[in-house]
């Protein structure tokens, strides 16, 4: 231990008044002369060779302080109680706090003290703040405050009492038709709100999705999120993959620049696939060969995965994770659409009017007339609705004729009787 670090370790010791300062004095002048006699030793070791304090306690001394430096950052800002340390990543450290002023639980980032040096981080750290603090939608996490104290910046947000979509996945691999639909759809309308307001995501993923304890949907994590219109941000990240891999859409991973709502929707598509399947949508030993298979593997339908998979779900999800984005949903309102029919056990009108209108125009290019059977190879779907269609007609002529032939007796009946 070095000596800065082994003396703030002896005043924690003084402080926890396991030993004295005059103790501390005694064997600091014992150390000197030891080593002034060839025979060093640390003060620590002394200390417990004297019998002073045992080493449990020096353990758990450490420990309390390595928890000091922890929390240290969040100490610092002002109006604000830390109660616990909710997790951390290697771009920020999220706390649990107490706002005094309002008597509220809420949550706090703070950007590394390694980060803040660097300016890039701290205007995407802001960036995040003045993106949430415009949105405001029961299925995104409200933005409270942003600053800078004692050197650390901060972002003060709603706190959400639950965890994320990817704990719950880690427990339940896949998790229910029914749950997984609940929470892509009310993710969709809070990407709608943000959408409308001329913001894309572009980190949708189960680890940014929250689950509150009251069944709340909550949208996380602004980190990445970029107006639109924000031409001179979008030129200065041309070329550059922003984004998780196991999600990220394929523009994204182009660099292109006028990336839109659609990559939010494709690593939505992504999030969905991974929630119903409990696999990703690709997996690789590599980032870059995971981004690589987005680009140019084809994605194994989900219902291969997870035979008992509502027809309806996969041609959702189909349609959101095209490869080209004009291919997409045409407004993430059409993929709500879809969902909610969904929900209600419906057929998803707009995903299956896109692939027959996407089936027409490919067999157009092609040049090739295609007979009804094949059409039918081509998309079994074609035959449910034929056949739909088919007995919604034999109903028609059934009830037609009952109606004629009721008329004719009693007709007959008239004339004869």
């Amino acid at each position: 231990m070095a000596g800065e670090d082994e003396s703030q370790l002896g005043r924690k010791l003084v402080e926890s008044r396991l030993v004295s300062a005059d103790e501390i004095a005694l064997c600091k002048e014992r150390r000197r002369e030891l080593v002034e006699n060839g025979h060093p030793i640390s003060l620590l070791d002394l200390l417990i060779q004297e019998g002073y304090v045992t080493r449990s306690q020096i353990s758990r001394v450490n420990r309390a302080m390595d928890d000091d430096s922890m929390y240290r950052p969040a100490q610092q800002i002002p109006g604000f109680q830390i109660i616990s340390k909710l997790g951390q990543g290697a771009m920020a450290t999220v706390y649990k706090a107490r706002q005094l002023s309002l008597d509220r639980i809420v949550a706090i980032k703070v950007l590394p003290k390694r980060l803040s040096e660097n300016q890039e981080f701290v205007d995407r750290f802001y960036r995040e703040g003045r993106a949430a603090a415009q949105l405001n939608h029961p299925n995104i996490v409200q933005a409270i405050d942003v600053g800078e104290a004692g050197g650390y910046h901060y972002f003060v947000m709603e706190y959400v009492d639950g965890k994320t979509v990817y704990d719950q996945l880690q427990n339940d691999k896949a998790l229910s038709e029914g749950l997984a639909v609940k929470i892509v759809l009310q993710t969709a309308m809070a990407l709608d709100h943000a959408h409308a307001r001329g913001f894309i995501h572009r980190d949708v993923k189960p680890k940014n999705i929250m689950l509150g304890s009251h069944g709340e949907v909550k949208l996380a994590d602004m980190g990445l999120a970029r107006e639109v219109s924000d031409y001179q941000t979008a030129q200065s990240e041309a070329g550059r993959a922003y984004g998780t891999p196991y999600y990220i859409s394929p523009e994204q991973i182009r660099g292109e620049i006028n990336i839109d709502f659609r990559a939010d929707v494709y690593s939505l598509g992504a999030t969905f696939y991974h929630t119903v399947t409990g696999k990703v949508p690709f997996e690789g030993a590599t980032p870059s060969a995971v981004m690589h298979k987005h680009l140019k593997e084809e994605l194994v339908p989900p219902d291969h995965l997870a035979p008992t998979l509502s027809a309806g779900i996969g041609e959702v999800i189909e349609l959101m994770m095209s490869k080209q984005r004009d291919d997409r949903y045409g407004s993430t309102r059409e993929l709500i659409a879809d969902l909610e029919a969904v929900a209600r056990g419906e057929p998803p009108f707009q995903a299956r009017k896109k692939y027959d209108r996407k089936l027409l125009e490919d067999l157009a290019k092609s040049g090739h007339i295609v007979s009804r059977a094949n059409a039918e190879d081509l998309d079994p779907s074609i035959t449910i609705r034929r056949e739909q269609s088919s007995a919604k007609l034999n109903l028609f002529v059934m009830s037609l004729l009952f109606v004629i032939s009721v008329v004719v007796n009693i007709a007959l009946w008239v004339m004869y009787r």
